[in-house]
């Protein structure tokens, strides 16, 4: 063989490099964690703010590429189930109202983690339990609920309704919005195919003692003597208290309802006080919040409940277990960024003090909320029958029908219980 100068060799080598040039492949142990999460658009910007700076500082400290993709509430469901249908999507998605069970086939059973959280936090509320609990086993981790309290004008209620305080009852409110109405300042729950108008109706029902459902989730309830007096008090409160623009209503109706002046009472989440704080100060000075008003039976509101899963198909559940947890560790940071739109699921959390709502006077009351809220399925918890039940409108459209005089008490009963009683037969 011709032996080879130091410089043909070096020189040689070089052609062979530029032929072909290596290839650096990442070795497996060092490639970048990723993590992507489906949530809801929320309702208080800020909040969706903080998480985005909260998911990149957690990515960056974790050595974990981290997409958060927010979209509109009600495209949750679909979006769920598409990539439920193809196998592939998120690794965490975000549970909206719609309750933890239907989902249960295809979601991770994270009560490892749900235990470990309850165990650093004093435990999980009854609310959290049921929404997020089948069959004992936890398949999503309660995040936050929305309460929905009463907004009154303090000015009208002391003035015209002589309630400084606002309308303790259900039947306060009755009696007082009778005069606020003679005045011209009506108050306003909506009768329309929209979530305030479900959630509210469906609050008054059960404060009334009235239930769709039994505890057992199957027993149905509607045909009572207690949703019968609830039925009449609706009607009763729509006819004195109301104007029939509630019957076009949407969910930001009531918001501009109590807005523009003219409202004097209504049952929301607490961004329409929010929201008139940041375009009209001194109406704002005068909307005041009061705990949910109580009925015959029991005081008691609607919570709508989120909580986040992780789907089988996902290849980083650990990751996305430990991103749940450090999200929940940090809940009071994520509750002053919600601006106190954010309820806790956990007991410690519940007991505050909390930002925001224990530090406003104004606010205080809602300090109250996770004691007498429950959601949907009521007493007993959330289930596909009791969400379908929820999602086509049923009990509003029974309300709807009797306070427009086209079904009687009994008609009414009857139209409903046999909606109610078709839905659940499809789940038995």
């Amino acid at each position: 063989m011709q032996k080879l100068s130091r410089r043909q060799f070096l020189g040689t080598s070089a052609a062979g490099a530029i032929a072909a040039p290596h290839i650096w492949v990442r070795p497996a142990w060092a490639q970048q964690k990723e993590l992507s999460i489906l949530c809801w658009s929320h309702f208080v910007p800020s909040y969706d703010k903080w998480l985005d700076a909260f998911g990149q500082q957690w990515g960056a400290k974790h050595g974990v590429k981290l997409t958060i993709d927010h979209i509109p509430h009600l495209n949750l469901p679909t979006k769920i189930a598409a990539e439920i249908a193809t196998q592939s999507g998120h690794d965490i998605v975000q549970l909206a109202a719609s309750g933890t069970e239907k989902w249960a086939p295809a979601t991770v059973d994270v009560t490892d983690l749900a235990d470990k959280l309850a165990k650093k936090y004093g435990g999980w509320t009854p609310l959290a339990r049921n929404y997020s609990e089948v069959k004992g086993r936890f398949h999503s981790i309660p995040d936050f609920f929305i309460d929905f309290p009463g907004l009154y004008r303090k000015d009208l209620w002391t003035d015209i309704a002589g309630m400084p305080n606002g309308p303790d009852s259900w039947e306060d409110l009755l009696v007082g919005g009778r005069k606020l109405k003679a005045k011209g300042y009506p108050t306003g729950i909506g009768l329309a195919h929209h979530n305030d108008s479900r959630n509210s109706w469906r609050a008054i029902m059960w404060c009334y003692g009235g239930s769709e459902v039994a505890k057992d989730g199957k027993t149905i309830t509607y045909n009572s003597k207690e949703v019968r007096e609830a039925l009449k008090y609706l009607k009763a409160l729509y006819k004195e208290t109301m104007t029939p623009e509630v019957l076009a209503w949407d969910d930001a109706s009531n918001n501009r309802f109590l807005a523009s002046g003219r409202g004097s009472w209504i049952h929301n989440p607490i961004s329409a006080y929010r929201s008139i704080q940041a375009q009209n100060k001194a109406l704002a000075d005068k909307v005041y919040i009061q705990i949910s008003p109580r009925g015959p039976a029991a005081r008691l509101s609607f919570a709508n409940c989120l909580a986040y899963a992780i789907p089988k198909f996902s290849k980083n559940q650990d990751t996305a277990k430990m991103f749940l947890e450090n999200l929940t560790d940090d809940f009071k940071d994520a509750f002053r960024a919600s601006t106190g739109y954010n309820n806790p699921f956990l007991k410690t959390y519940a007991k505050g003090p909390l930002p925001i709502i224990s530090e406003d006077p104004k606010l205080k009351p809602l300090e109250k909320s996770p004691e007498y809220h429950v959601t949907t399925g009521y007493p007993g918890g959330v289930t596909p029958a009791s969400d379908e039940v929820y999602q086509q409108f049923v009990l509003i459209d029974a309300v709807a029908q009797f306070c427009t005089d086209k079904l009687d008490l009994e008609q009414t009963v009857k139209w409903g219980e046999d909606k109610i009683k078709a839905i659940y037969a499809k789940y038995a």
